[in-house]
């Protein structure tokens, strides 16, 4: 154990005249002695330290870190390190760098009593040190940029035609690959390695070789300084790829032919999007055109069904009147059959037009197809195999029941004529969901949730000239007289009016396939029930105001309701009406009344009456809807509606079944 009179021992005057710190330490690390420079630089006397921890002189609570005196006394070894204060808010002194150096003090038996430990300020050699690195520092970095800024000088030289994002070649006067870069390479799909043993000959287009060639000798021949068009060439895999090339002549300097240049770029995307804009302005064309014939049909069928209304509507008083023996009969007979046809064909021509009046429910597409099933079966006929597919969990949807009757009949009759002898027809429902991102990459398709009827047949099938027509009024492929043309337009018209929308997949000799797709609906299905048609519904008397501004119309109305056991007050203007309606003593149970009429429409006219007489019924009748009772044909709740022509049959029904709602 050191003892405190050691320093007796020492040379003192020496050692404390040193101008290095020198203190020596007991194996606690406690102070036995310390020269001037130490007690100079702590701040304290040799009193003040002696005895204490060499690391409180320092205002420090621990040994520094890498001391070299706590690792003498560990293992009794010399040891140094470079200090720099820890916390120099405590330190007194306050900055730099000291090398501090110890070594073990042994007793006769080498026994460890201490350690003698130098330092001294090194902070000068440690700013030297730190500025000559900083210095060989900047050196190598200015070096280095230096170094990088030649190389990326030297590459871009060398690399500005490899790196361009546009397909560069150069071309020997043979049309053999010189060099080519990564972007053409990229383009067709290649390495550079393969492309380099290919002439451009096999990779485009034969229809474009004689012109690329022709441009290239003129070229060659000065007759032209530069040239540019559009080609086509097939990447590696096979697939098309369209270019815009620019080609120009490198010569020697001796004005000699060297090689080609030539910049390739790849214009597919371009050309692709030129072709969606075509077909979209194209599907707009249709979609006008559609639209026009639709307003076109609506017209023609308004006007016709005023005109089969007094055909057919004569024709049956006529017949009724006539001896059962009468030869007129049958001649009657065959107009009031060819006015129905006639009817049939301007309903078609009105549910194409969407102003088809229409009463939509919740519906069970499958149910509706089960019952349908065996008048389908009779009407493609025994040689035609029909098969059922039906969606399981299907979804409901809202539509009228005899539009879905309309679809199914239209489809399958179609298909049924697009099949020779045999075949086979297969009708399928499902669920189908559709987002945004499917119906982007899907033309023709809408987002949303649908219900899928499908109808495939084996037949002929349709090119695709058939299939951009298919859907017109009076379009067919079929002999005169074996259709009208109207049915596909039908169900066109029917799918649009329903917020649908319906594709058609065919290729000639592999039979077609429609679907359509009518959006979900929420809600039970109604359960329908079939009406006892057998016989004509007689009045009771009941008053009845018919307003009809077509006098032909109003005069026929009149006897077919005054037969049927009506009391009729006749009008031929709103006006008229509501002048007889007011004049009349007793109750007016019905009125019957024309929709579209001058000066007050047949909506405005119920109105009306109604406010005078509040327990009034109103059946509308007329060629077709209009928007004051119905939104795009669907008729709004609670509106009474008989679309023109009627037959004497369901005009007894109709009023027998408004007059039986009031009780």
């Amino acid at each position: 154990m050191l003892q405190a009179p050691i320093h007796s021992d020492l040379k003192v005057d020496a050692l404390d005249a040193a101008p290095m710190i020198i203190a020596v330490h007991d194996t606690d690390h406690n102070i036995v002695w310390a020269n001037k420079a130490y007690l100079k630089a702590t701040g304290f006397s040799l009193q003040e330290i002696e005895g204490k921890k060499c690391y409180s002189s320092w205002r420090l609570d621990n040994p520094c870190r890498g001391c070299p005196v706590t690792l003498t006394i560990q293992d009794g070894e010399p040891h140094e390190a470079e200090l720099t204060p820890q916390n120099q808010d405590r330190w007194p002194i306050s900055q730099g760098s000291w090398l501090s150096k110890s070594a073990p003090l042994k007793d006769a038996k080498g026994r460890i009593l201490g350690a003698v430990e130098t330092a001294h300020d090194i902070s000068d050699r440690k700013q030297a040190e730190v500025a000559l690195e900083q210095l060989n520092t900047e050196l190598e970095t200015r070096i280095r940029q230096r170094t990088a800024q030649l190389a990326e000088a030297e590459e871009i030289l060398r690399n500005a035609f490899d790196c361009s994002p546009i397909g560069k070649a150069l071309v020997a006067p043979d049309v053999s690959f010189l060099k080519v870069n990564t972007a053409l390479c990229r383009m067709l799909g290649y390495s550079k390695e393969e492309l380099l043993t290919k002439t451009f000959q096999e990779f485009t287009h034969p229809d474009d070789i004689e012109a690329i060639l022709a441009n290239n000798k003129q070229v060659l021949v000065g007759e032209i300084d530069t040239y540019e068009m559009e080609m086509r060439g097939f990447r590696k895999e096979g697939s098309l790829v369209w270019a815009e090339i620019h080609v120009s002549l490198v010569r020697d300097s001796a004005e000699q032919p060297l090689f080609l240049i030539a910049q390739i770029q790849d214009i597919t995307g371009r050309k692709q999007a030129a072709k969606e804009t075509e077909e979209l302005r194209a599907q707009f064309m249709q979609a006008q055109k559609m639209e026009t014939v639709g307003r076109l049909a609506g017209g023609v069928a308004h006007d016709y069904n005023n005109m089969l209304s007094i055909i057919m509507g004569y024709s049956e008083l006529s017949i009724e009147k006539l001896e059962p023996e009468s030869p007129l009969r049958d001649n009657l007979k065959e107009v009031l059959n060819a006015a129905e046809r006639a009817t049939g064909i301007t309903r078609q021509l009105l549910a194409f037009a969407r102003r088809q009046a229409i009463a939509p429910i919740v519906l069970d597409l499958n149910a509706i197809m089960k019952d349908m099933l065996k008048m389908l079966q009779r009407l493609i006929g025994e040689d035609i195999d029909l098969a059922w597919i039906p969606g399981t969990d299907l979804w409901s949807i809202k539509a009228d029941p005899s539009q879905i009757d309309q679809i199914l009949a239209n489809l399958c009759v179609n298909s049924r004529d697009a099949i020779t002898d045999v075949g086979k027809i297969t009708i399928e429902t499902k669920n189908a969901i559709f987002d945004e991102a499917y119906c982007a990459d899907h033309a023709g398709f809408i987002p949303g949730e649908y219900v899928m009827l499908a109808v495939s047949d084996n037949g002929s099938g349709m090119d695709q000239e058939t299939q951009d027509q298919i859907f017109e009024p009076f379009f067919t492929t079929k002999q005169p007289g074996k259709g009208t043309g109207l049915g596909l337009a039908t169900v066109y018209g029917i799918v649009k009016q329903n917020a649908g929308f319906i594709n058609v997949y065919s290729e000639p000799g592999t039979g077609t396939t429609f679907r359509l797709y009518l959006s979900r609906h929420a809600g039970k299905a109604y359960s329908l029930q079939k009406k006892n048609t057998a016989e004509i519904p007689y009045g009771s008397g009941e008053s009845v105001l018919v307003v009809e501004d077509d006098v032909s119309i109003l005069n026929l109305t009149r006897r077919i309701l005054e037969e049927l056991g009506y009391t009729v007050l006749a009008a031929n203007t709103p006006e008229e009406a509501i002048r007889l309606a007011e004049e009349h003593a007793g109750k007016i149970h019905l009125l019957i009344t024309d929709v579209v009429m001058p000066k007050m429409n047949g909506r405005d006219l119920s109105i009306r009456l109604q406010s005078l007489f509040p327990e009034l019924k109103c059946l509308f009748m007329s060629g077709y809807t209009a928007n004051v009772i119905a939104h795009q044909g669907v008729l709004e709740e609670g509106v009474n509606f008989i679309q023109k022509p009627v037959s004497k049959k369901d005009l007894a029904g109709k009023v027998r079944d408004v007059l039986g709602n009031s009780g």
